[in-house]
């Protein structure tokens, strides 16, 4: 076996290793390809590669059918990530070609995301409040329900929630700082007086039970030290809270995940927005700024149409009919 380079065990270390390095010189976070190349790291390693040449079509095959994606952009986006390495150590030189022949898969219509209405949204806070305690994971409860109270009522990545410190938290201006966003990006996103309350109340708690709640100590952490992991979430989410929902989806419809939050935090603004008398077209730039995409184009695809968003939008249009009618009347 190899040396350890920074966490990477194989006989490719070194090269992912400077090749991470190269792109994230070149102002590219490249957290999701890291994760996505310590998986390959960790079979080649396992299977006992100890050479370059020993990485053929067959090794490479052998990993991406040990992931099991049975998710076609899923299985893509893994397969673009181990592409990107071998096509760069080809343009190094290290190879002379790419040993990687694995094609994409086709992708059929992209399913919608699943939307989480207001009253599941309560029903999840609740069902997380009431989480029993473990060994590794005190105050679990608490910690959860605040956790899922943000990413639902702000529509943060689950990243930005679980690097959260307390220092970023104004609670007199009531506004949160997202540093070291996806984009490497920094943005102020505001909260109203709920949320407000939620974590005034959560700060107490820690306080009260002795926990350092200033600075650069993390909002949520098992251990006091480290932050939770976005892991951590995913799995509570899914092992300990969806199925206590039993939610039913519609054909279609992409089944419920903690990324579907933020969707429902998006068309719930818009909503809001119909429902206000507001042109949604006019402030689309304030829902990108808040979620932190570099331009409203971004925005547009968590835009998905709902029964209510499509309601709300005829109901104005409707609005506007009897003056339209008049202008073309002859």
């Amino acid at each position: 076996m190899t040396a350890h380079w920074n966490g990477f065990h194989s006989t490719l270390a070194p090269h992912i290793e400077q090749y991470l390095r190269v792109k994230r010189a070149m102002g590219c976070k490249f957290a999701n390809e890291d994760r996505q190349l310590r998986l390959l790291d960790r079979f080649l390693d396992e299977q006992g590669i100890d050479g370059l040449e020993a990485i053929d079509p067959g090794c490479l095959q052998a990993f991406l059918a040990s992931r099991q994606r049975t998710n076609p952009r899923s299985y893509n986006t893994l397969l673009g990530h181990v592409r990107g390495l071998f096509d760069w150590i080809v343009s190094q030189q290290i190879l002379s070609a790419s040993p990687l022949q694995a094609k994409a898969q086709p992708q059929t219509a992209r399913r919608l995301p699943f939307l989480f209405s207001p009253e599941t949204i309560r029903q999840l806070l609740a069902l997380s409040k009431a989480l029993e305690d473990n060994p590794r994971a005190p105050r679990r409860g608490a910690t959860d329900e605040m956790i899922f109270a943000l990413l639902a009522g702000l529509g943060l990545r689950v990243g930005e929630v679980a690097r959260l410190q307390w220092g970023d938290v104004d609670l007199e201006r009531e506004v949160l700082e997202i540093r070291n966003t996806k984009f490497g990006k920094d943005r102020l996103v505001p909260f109203g007086p709920k949320l407000a309350d939620r974590l005034r109340g959560y700060l107490d708690r820690r306080q009260a039970q002795g926990d350092a709640c200033t600075g650069s100590s993390f909002l949520f952490s098992w251990n006091g030290h480290t932050p939770i992991s976005t892991n951590s979430i995913r799995n509570t989410f899914r092992d300990d809270l969806l199925p206590q929902l039993a939610l039913e989806v519609p054909p279609g419809v992409f089944g419920p995940h903690v990324h579907g939050l933020r969707h429902s935090f998006a068309v719930r603004t818009l909503l809001n927005w119909y429902r206000q008398g507001l042109t949604p077209a006019d402030r689309l730039h304030y829902l990108s700024t808040i979620l932190g995409h570099v331009n409203p184009a971004s925005t547009a695809v968590y835009l998905t149409m709902s029964n209510a968003l499509l309601e709300a939008a005829n109901q104005r249009f409707e609005a506007f009919a009897p003056v339209l009618t008049e202008e073309v009347a002859p």
